[in-house]
């Protein structure tokens, strides 16, 4: 793959718009993969990113602890933007705070401003690429047909009704997160995949098939699978690739990533008694 360690003035002008998707990739406590829809990701400069913060999830404490990203844009003609940067620090206050805080989705928002802007340094930007609407569409056919005979042998319900039936809609978009050995997260396009069932997902390789392959057996990954009513979830479980040309991921955990509350569904949190101070 080549990469660039700069922005050219036409990626700072298309991450712009605020009908985007945008994507932040982050490691966690225990070194294992997250990914956040962050609409409010953009280039400030050529050898910068930035994103305003108007609620609260893991991502956040993430790159606190743990500063290497990766960063995803996609606008509505499939063209994709992928690269790794490095957060650096947070202000709440000053001109960009303003800028974010002028803009019609959140000036005129009566519940949500953006109330923490943070910044990134650019490690590598990778060239925009399209994303191939023939081949996402050959391989959500053949991920339809195999997943019959793809799926696990567990009882237990891992992903709930809704969860499932997300995820094999044809409109719902999924991006394929991991490790690399150099710390970096990485997020991988991978939008013909369904669920075999409450405990497993499978998809073709038809896209993006080096990068899939590249991914060692055994890895933990996040999968995050989201629609354009930015209705979205968050799974993360083990990856096996090359099954009759298929990748499998085996859910362990399932995660809401949608405001205002985002939390873990998967495996259940225990309810806790709220006690008031006397």
């Amino acid at each position: 793959m080549v990469f660039l360690d700069y922005f050219e003035d036409a990626d700072i002008k298309a991450f712009e718009p605020e009908a985007k998707i945008g994507l932040l990739a982050t490691v966690g406590g225990e070194g294992l993969p997250h990914v956040s829809l962050i609409t409010t990701l953009r280039a400030r400069s050529s050898k910068q990113l930035m994103w305003g913060q108007f609620c609260e999830g893991e991502s956040k404490a993430n790159v606190r602890r743990n500063p290497k990203t990766a960063y995803v844009v996609m606008n509505a003609d499939k063209n994709v933007w992928r690269g790794t940067a490095r957060w650096t620090h947070e202000r709440r206050e000053g001109e960009d705070y303003e800028l974010y805080n002028n803009t019609p989705m959140f000036r005129y928002n009566s519940y949500f401003g953006i109330h923490t802007v943070h910044y990134m340094d650019l490690v590598s930007a990778k060239p925009p690429e399209h994303l191939s609407v023939p081949a996402v569409a050959a391989g959500a056919i053949y991920a339809m047909g195999a997943r019959l005979l793809a799926r696990s042998k567990g009882r237990d319900t891992v992903m709930t009704s809704w969860s499932e039936a997300h995820c094999n809609k044809l409109d719902t978009l999924k991006f394929l997160a991991y490790v690399r050995e150099d710390g970096f997260p990485w997020v991988i396009p991978v939008v013909p995949s369904v669920a075999a069932d409450s405990r497993r997902l499978v998809f073709a390789r038809t896209t993006y098939r080096a990068e899939l392959e590249a991914i060692p057996n055994g890895s933990t990954v996040a999968l995050f699978a989201m629609n354009m009513q930015m209705e979205s979830v968050l799974l993360r479980g083990s990856y096996t690739g090359n099954r009759a040309g298929l990748g499998i991921v085996d859910i362990n955990w399932v995660y809401n990533s949608m405001p205002p509350k985002p939390g873990q569904i998967y495996p259940p949190v225990p309810l806790r008694p709220v006690r008031w101070a006397s």
